[in-house]
């Protein structure tokens, strides 16, 4: 357990201090575009790093990456909090991104090459959403009781520092019976598996990009709406590991289901934990898939990372750029479109296995 704690709380600190924006995107940016652009600068970090990360695990362990990925953690929120605007805010939620990427991907493929991989990959899923939806609703809350939007990104940042201490506790896992990755050989048999992870996984990112703005509620109120999502995705990555997913089907039926909770995610915030939970039955199938394939996890769950963080980066772009050219429910409607869509080519997806 002592190995585990720093793992599953790095991640809940990582998560809940990169989503410490989105309550406040307003007050760092004017217009949806500009909101995206703060929004979607994490993601594009974390996009770049975790391939590099999860092969980098594979080569030399995923520890050093664990430690590096919570240092950048740590010093992008002092940056943040000491330029909160303009193109040194972009920059440094960048670097936020990078930092999240390494421990992600170091830390889950350190998490998926366990015995227990399946019951502590959902335990790390579920405190990955609980980081972000603490992150959103202390934020709104300090932000209404000391009217800063920077309260949440400096509580959190407090909070690394411990964190950062406890990376020095973990060990390297032992990674007996893995075969070899052979990078090119996955992306070709996995390539459509990855390509849904991009939509499905990315569209809460999406919707919670565009949502702020095309409500206009306050803060405290959209944090509360927003975190129905990763409450929601919680529940299912601690339900759904009790399931035996096959990833072709059940990605089809999650796309369609998909598609018809974000139209109505126009009309209501009821429809978000429907989003949530959706997303979650998918990283759980995904990753339970992976982790039965015997193959280095570091490259396995490095290509998952980054599929995600693709989905989180230009999902919530093209939606921020939609909405502010064609309106909020062309926005939501083209989310739907590309959810739907995803249902025709994954089950040209081989997806095969050794487990």
């Amino acid at each position: 357990m002592l190995q585990k704690l720093p793992i599953i709380f790095g991640i809940f600190v990582v998560m809940a201090l990169s989503n410490a924006v989105v309550p406040v995107l307003p007050d760092f940016a004017e217009g949806a575009a500009l909101q995206g652009a703060v929004y979607s600068a994490y993601f594009l970090g974390a996009f770049v790093a975790v391939l590099p990360a999860g092969v980098a695990s594979d080569r030399i362990g995923s520890v050093p990456l664990i430690r590096a990925g919570l240092l950048l953690t740590l010093g992008s929120g002092v940056l943040i909090l000491l330029f909160p605007s303009g193109l040194p805010l972009l920059a440094f939620r960048v670097v936020e991104g990078i930092g999240a990427g390494l421990f992600l991907s170091a830390a889950l493929a350190w998490a998926n090459s366990q015995p227990s991989a399946g019951q502590l990959s959902g335990y790390f899923m579920a405190a990955l959403n609980l980081g972000l939806v603490v992150g959103l609703l202390a934020t709104g809350w300090l932000d209404a009781a000391l009217d800063s939007h920077l309260a949440g990104i400096a509580f959190f940042t407090v909070l690394a520092v411990p964190v950062v201490g406890m990376g020095f506790a973990v060990r390297e896992s032992e990674r007996v019976g893995f075969a070899k990755a052979n990078l090119p050989g996955i992306v070709r048999n996995y390539f459509w598996l990855f390509s849904a992870a991009v939509v499905l996984v990315g569209m809460t990112g999406a919707v919670a990009a565009v949502y702020p703005e095309y409500t206009g509620n306050d803060p405290s109120v959209l944090a509360l709406q927003l975190a129905t999502i990763n409450i929601a995705t919680i529940i299912a990555v601690l339900v759904a590991p009790r399931i035996n997913f096959r990833p072709v089907p059940t990605i089809r039926a999650a796309s369609l289901l998909m598609a018809a909770a974000v139209v109505a995610g126009y009309f209501t915030p009821y429809a978000f934990p429907a989003i949530g939970a959706l997303s979650g039955v998918i990283i759980v199938a995904v990753l339970a898939f992976l982790a039965e394939t015997r193959i280095q996890q570091g490259v396995m769950t490095g290509l998952f990372n980054t599929a995600s963080y693709a989905g989180f980066t230009f999902l919530s772009a093209i939606a921020g750029l939609a909405a502010g050219l064609f309106g909020f429910l062309a926005a939501f409607l083209l989310l739907a479109v590309m959810a739907a869509a995803v249902a025709i080519p994954i089950g040209r997806c081989r997806c095969e296995y050794r487990g």
